[in-house]
């Protein structure tokens, strides 16, 4: 019998960690209606513009015609479909790896990868702010989980120096981080994985489309493509769609092919998001300007909110953070903005760490000049009405 949960509730509301869910009845736009109120969006995912995108939608209505809503089926039983290759080819074209394979999400595509690479008498490092996803799946796998410091190669050099194995060795990290917005050292992760032998796995899912000369995430920005053994991304962030893909050497995929649960034990994503997927690929590639325009509204957004006073938790990124602290005030500061007009999230623990509740903005390449202005009056106005203190 399920027991009284009233006081579990009550616990939550009384420490301003409670939840609830807002509805979006719009496109995710820059402007879009959050419980009947018209509001300018800055905390979407939908980083390059693309999730109501007419080809992109247009792709998937074609497939959906000729395939239906749903696969119906695993892909090892008759799930596969032509869509399905056509997107896995793609994004090993578009990330330079042998192959790749699509999951229904990143978080079943990290849960799927990890498990089946390492186990009892194997060793993860795995950084300290890695995504709960990656945490999940380092526990799922039985393998040694060893925590270093945040992107603290140092520390990640000297723990597996420390930690002398039989077995397999694992250093997984997110590429860019979902909560701070830097990025991952991966040009000095690289060397530390080629001197000590060890796998090196990239969750690359708020890079995607973004970082790299052409938009194949931190492991071009930083140049070692050749050096990173897993990439798992996402298509629900920088390309506007849905599921996630794993991408690397060829003989990788087939041993996922057959031995990861994530992807044996559950029905295929639909082939209507595998088409709209590609066609954001399509996109993407024939218009970097939007990652170009991100990155550069992102680069002005955080001169400016630094400038104003704002501990940006050192964000090199489209992600923003505004360090608060306390979870009280975050809730209010975001609720005051949504009623001037400017909704971005709260975000307080468990997601975040205990006293680093914050304000998390996401930039996205179709905000305007004016979107931006008034994004940055308003962090004008929260900082002299909520007082909030200058970072020492």
């Amino acid at each position: 019998m399920l027991p009284d949960l009233t006081s579990e509730i009550l616990s939550l509301k009384q420490d301003h960690l409670y939840r609830r869910l807002r509805e979006v009845d719009t496109p995710q736009d820059p402007t879009v209606r959050v419980d009947g109120k018209e509001v300018l969006l800055f905390c979407s995912n939908n980083y390059l513009g693309l999730a109501n995108d007419p080809r992109v939608k247009q792709a998937a209505i074609d497939c959906l015609e000729s395939y239906g809503v749903s696969s119906a089926a695993s892909r090892l039983i008759s799930g596969n479909t032509p869509p399905h290759r056509e997107l896995e080819e793609r994004f090993a074209r578009a990330l330079s790896t042998e192959a790749a394979l699509v999951y229904p999400t990143g978080y079943s595509a990290n849960i799927g990868v990890i498990p089946t690479l390492v186990g009892s008498g194997d060793v993860i490092f795995s950084d300290r702010l890695n995504h709960r996803s990656l945490i999940d799946a380092c526990r799922l796998s039985r393998a040694t989980t060893i925590v270093y410091n945040h992107a603290d190669t140092d520390d990640l050099g000297k723990k597996i120096g420390q930690n002398e194995v039989d077995g397999r060795r694992l250093i997984v990290t997110d590429g860019v981080f979902s909560m701070d917005g830097d990025l991952a050292p991966l040009d000095r992760l690289a060397e530390i994985s080629r001197n000590s032998q060890a796998i090196l796995m990239v969750d690359d899912a708020h890079a995607t489309g973004v970082f790299g000369k052409s938009g194949a995430g931190t492991p071009e920005h930083f140049n070692v493509q050749s050096e990173v053994d897993v990439v798992v991304t996402s298509a629900s962030k920088g390309l506007g769609t849905f599921g996630g893909i794993v991408a690397g050497k060829r003989n990788l995929i087939d041993l996922l092919i057959n031995r990861s649960p994530a992807f044996i034990f559950t029905s295929a994503i639909p082939p209507d998001i595998c088409a709209a997927t590609s066609a954001a690929l399509d996109v993407l590639e024939s218009e970097p300007s939007r990652r170009e325009i991100l990155l550069s509204n992102a680069a002005h957004v955080r001169a400016s909110l630094t400038e104003l006073g704002f501990d940006i938790c050192g964000s090199e990124s489209h992600i923003i953070p505004l360090l608060i602290g306390d979870p009280a005030t975050t809730l209010e500061i975001a609720d005051y903005l949504i009623d001037r007009g400017i909704f971005i999230l709260g975000i307080r623990p468990p997601t975040v760490p205990n006293g680093m509740s914050r304000l998390r903005i996401s930039l996205m390449s179709s905000h305007t000049d004016a979107h931006i202005e008034a994004l940055l009056g308003a962090m004008s106005d929260i900082r002299s009405k909520f007082k909030l203190q200058r970072p020492t």
